[in-house]
């Protein structure tokens, strides 16, 4: 199953959700819907900076992740980026395949 991580950035309207609800009730709302939609929740891990909070998932595929990803997004809660992770298997069976690429200028 395909791997995805979010990148989540919280509006203020979304902080003040964190704060009247607890981290643990938000880590627990994005395991249900997850598991609604068909994947699993891997990790959820709030951080300092410009970023929140790093959710690690596995979902059935890249339109599952972008209905997830969408809705958070229209919530007004969150600021919200996905990213598709790569398994090194993967990595190597691409690194496999000629693309016939030339660089400018060579």
């Amino acid at each position: 199953m395909p791997k995805y991580m979010w990148k989540v950035s919280y509006s203020q309207d979304g902080l003040r959700g964190i704060m009247k609800q607890g981290a643990a009730d938000r880590a627990a709302q994005i395991g249900k819907i997850t598991a609604a939609n068909g994947g699993t929740l891997e990790g959820f891990y709030f951080a300092f900076g410009q970023t929140d909070a790093y959710v690690i998932a596995d979902l059935p595929g890249d339109t599952t992740a972008a209905a997830i990803a969408m809705a958070v997004g229209a919530s007004g809660a969150a600021g919200i980026e996905t990213v598709k992770l790569l398994m090194p298997s993967e990595v190597d069976e691409a690194r496999g395949i000629q693309t016939g690429y030339v660089p400018p200028g060579a």
